[in-house]
Parts: C-alpha cells; sequence; structure tokens
C-alpha cells in the first residue's frame, strides 16, 4: 500500500500520518511541488492526501504551480482514486470540483468544536457527534454539487465533506502535533498578530495542545477508513 501527499511550504508537513504510517506499514512518499518537483505517479498511489498552505487557490499568479497542480488533482478524482485534502488541500479539492472557495467572514485559529452532520453521522459509524479540532485557516468553500456534507461549526458552515465516497476535505488539522502546531506558529505568527477576531478571544484553547491525540486516533480512523484497512 503507497500514500503520496502532496506539501506546499516547508514548514507544514504530514504530521501525525508519518507515525500512521510507521504503525500500519504503509509507505509514504511526500512531493514538494513548491519545489517544482513532479507529481506522484497515478499507478502507484493508494491514497494522495493534499496539505495545507498559506496561500489561496486563487492565488495562481504567485504560484504557478497551482495550476498544474489542480489538474493532476482533477485527473485523479476522474480516475476514481482515494484523496484526503486538509485544509488548503480541502478548499484544492472543492475547487476542483466546481465549487466556491472565498475569504471567511473570520479568520479561524487555534482549537475549536466541530459539529458533524447527521447524514456523517449515520453513515459513518467511526465519525464523532462531536469533536475538538486545530484550526489554521482564513478562507472556506461552498460544498460541490453531489458531495456529502459532514461537517461544521459557528464560524465556518462547512468544515468537510466527501465525495463519491473517496474524495475527503477537511478544513481543520486532525493531523496536528505538538511540533506542527509550533512550527506554524513560528512561521505564521503574522496571522496572529492581525488577527484578533471575536472567536479567537471567545475559546482559550489557542495553547492548549492535549487534543492532540484524540485528533491523531479520529484521523487513524478516517484513514483506516478510507483505505480499508
Amino acid at each position: 500500500m503507497k500514500i503520496n501527499y502532496l506539501q506546499h511550504v516547508e514548514f507544514e508537513g504530514p504530521a501525525s500520518i508519518v507515525e500512521y504510517c510507521k504503525e500500519r506499514q504503509i509507505e509514504i512518499t511526500g512531493y514538494h511541488i513548491y519545489k517544482n518537483q513532479v507529481f506522484p505517479p497515478k499507478d502507484n498511489t493508494d491514497l494522495l492526501i493534499i496539505l495545507g498552505g498559506p496561500m489561496g487557490v486563487y492565488d495562481e499568479a504567485h504560484f504557478p504551480w497551482l495550476k498544474e497542480e489542480k489538474k493532476y488533482i482533477e485527473s485523479l478524482v476522474k480516475n476514481n482514486k482515494k484523496i484526503l485534502g486538509i485544509c488548503l488541500g480541502a478548499q484544492l479539492l472543492a475547487n476542483v470540483l466546481g465549487a466556491k472557495v472565498y475569504k471567511n467572514s473570520y479568520k479561524e485559529i487555534g482549537w475549536f468544536p466541530v459539529y458533524s452532520t447527521l447524514d456523517a453521522i449515520n453513515q459513518y459509524s467511526f465519525i464523532p457527534k462531536d469533536f475538538i479540532a486545530f484550526h489554521w485557516h482564513g478562507d472556506t468553500f461552498d460544498l460541490p454539487e453531489n458531495s456529502t456534507h459532514l461537517f461544521y461549526n459557528e464560524v465556518t458552515k462547512n468544515q468537510g465533506f466527501v465525495y463519491n465516497n473517496k474524495v475527503w476535505a477537511l478544513q481543520f488539522h486532525l493531523e496536528s502535533t505538538e511540533e506542527s502546531i509550533s512550527s506554524l506558529y513560528y512561521y505564521a505568527k503574522e496571522d496572529l498578530q492581525t488577527n484578533q477576531e471575536k472567536f479567537i478571544k471567545k475559546y482559550n484553547y489557542l495553547e492548549n495542545q492535549a487534543y492532540t491525540k484524540e485528533s491523531n486516533s479520529l484521523l487513524y480512523k478516517l484513514l483506516d477508513f478510507v483505505l480499508e484497512i
């Protein structure tokens, strides 16, 4: 079994996904496309994971490789491949599937509650009614046509969806570890300096990393389901 992932910046990597692969003895390879690396071979990809990044899906003028990435993702969707998009990765999936991606009313940075839709709970037994997840995003997306709405909260109504039972999009970061969060704080701290929205103040979770274990556990269950382990 082979997992390939697309990485968009040096400081935002796969985090606990690497540990998951070690435990399951799954081969994993990263492709740093911002360095103009080639994309993973389609016939050697059981699951493609698209990681996050500070850019937006509409920033093609500043990041020309976004055009090629979208074409590559679209080709995998058409070939019925399994895909998991995280944060920017989720937005890219929404965009490729024809949905609008745009600035959210608020930036959402820190640990915040996420609620599951009835469709999510009824269709997928491993999905809990609610949980706490780490967020670091300012954009959001509309739901693609024929997708199933999975998650939401009071800041972002579309926190996740699944398409064709194989393409999964999560706006939040279940893969987060103490190290990956510290990396985001260090390299993207300007977001914190300019973001004083009420939802950051409302919850006192920003410095609290006690939720990583539960987040990782939910991610592992999702990956097991997608990979049929």
